[in-house]
């Protein structure tokens, strides 16, 4: 049977969270439908693809040290032993380099690689990625992650935008080969239209995965965007990397306890839409002139701007009740937290030098 690998490159804030987390929990149903996710025997099959993300990339973070080496020549290995569909995702592919892509190009030759790309229009993807940058650690306010995506001064522009992202990715594929799936502005009326695109794209039968997937990567309100961003400022240590705050504030904090309120959400002002449908139109006339396959329709990458009167709340400016509200909430889940450690823990160490140096300010 001949081999046909589907890369799923991103990009970031696009459904990709529950899409992994899905084909992980369906992987040996799959299996048995020919359609191979691979994994290793222990651990997550998604914790396995973004280091072998990281690992093609170069990059080294998300882990201890070194915790991605060999992980992309174990994915190529893997690949090469599959026969029939194989299936690769994950979203920090999208803002790879040239001499990345070629190298994963040249690593799959063996096999019929095709692309997929998962595109969100700029009105909905921008807020979101500013609040995933700051549950990663980050500490730029809204308008100036904004103002850098604009100039193409961040990797956010890198992995968004889709004329440069499937330029580079698809210089080397017949653009047949090349999957758009478009995220609907609607969830469709069982909620699962992304879901039922991706699987197009896959050409995956959506009765071969019939567990659904919990998991999805919520974004913050304003306050607790807000909250999160003052939180990183005030630590003022460079711990996005490090597991302690990966699990204390991104896991903990972030994914559990602020995106659980209910919130004001963060929503592109309204001078920034220009650019964002600038934009859509630049990647609509790319895409159909690249003669790419979409799945889905393209005037999903439009924005839609808000109703008329529907007033716009800046999050690089909360009121002070709205936070005093998060951080409560967030006290009081840490403070459960801490009592369930050991005060000789690394994470309680941590947590009293910084005690210690907010002391003396």
């Amino acid at each position: 049977m001949s081999r046909v690998v589907h890369l799923h490159i991103g990009a970031p804030k696009t459904g990709t969270t529950y899409l992994q987390d899905r084909l992980m929990l369906n992987a040996a149903s799959l299996g048995r439908h020919g359609v191979a996710v691979p994994g290793t025997r222990t651990g997550r099959t998604d914790v396995f693809h973004f280091r072998a993300a990281l690992d093609l990339l170069d990059q080294d973070w998300g882990g201890a040290p070194g915790h991605a080496k060999g992980a992309w020549d174990a994915m190529v290995r893997k690949v090469g032993r599959a026969d029939g569909n194989v299936v690769i995702s994950h979203e920090i592919l999208a803002g790879a380099k040239p001499d990345k892509v070629a190298k994963a190009m040249n690593d799959l030759a063996g096999a019929e690689v095709h692309v997929v790309y998962s595109a969100r229009d700029l009105g909905r993807q921008l807020p979101a990625a500013w609040q995933e940058s700051i549950k990663q650690g980050r500490k730029w306010p809204f308008r100036r992650f904004l103002t850098k995506v604009e100039r193409g001064q961040t990797w956010f522009f890198n992995a968004m935008d889709l004329p440069t992202v499937l330029s580079r990715w698809g210089a080397k594929l017949p653009p047949e080969r090349v999957h758009v799936v478009t995220v609907p502005h609607d969830r469709g009326p069982n909620g699962d239209e992304l879901w039922l695109r991706f699987c197009r794209a896959f050409r995956i039968d959506p009765a071969w995965a019939p567990l659904d997937s919990e998991r999805d990567n919520r974004s913050l309100g304003i306050a607790e965007t807000s909250l999160l961003r003052k939180l990183n400022r005030r630590l003022e240590l460079g711990v996005w990397r490090d597991p302690a705050y990966d699990n204390l504030i991104r896991e903990i904090l972030a994914q559990e306890v602020l995106v659980s309120r209910d919130a004001v959400p963060v929503r592109l002002p309204p001078d920034r839409y220009d650019f964002a449908e600038h934009q859509a139109g630049l990647w609509i006339d790319w895409i159909k002139g690249s003669g790419v396959d979409v799945v889905g329709d393209v005037e999903d990458l439009r924005p839609r701007r808000p109703a008329e009167g529907d007033s716009w709340k800046d999050p690089d400016h909360v009121r002070a009740k709205l936070e005093l509200g998060a951080a409560l909430d967030a006290l009081t889940v840490m403070t459960q937290e801490a009592a369930n450690r050991t005060t000789s823990d690394t994470v309680g160490a941590r947590l009293r030098d910084t005690a210690r140096r907010l002391r003396v300010r």
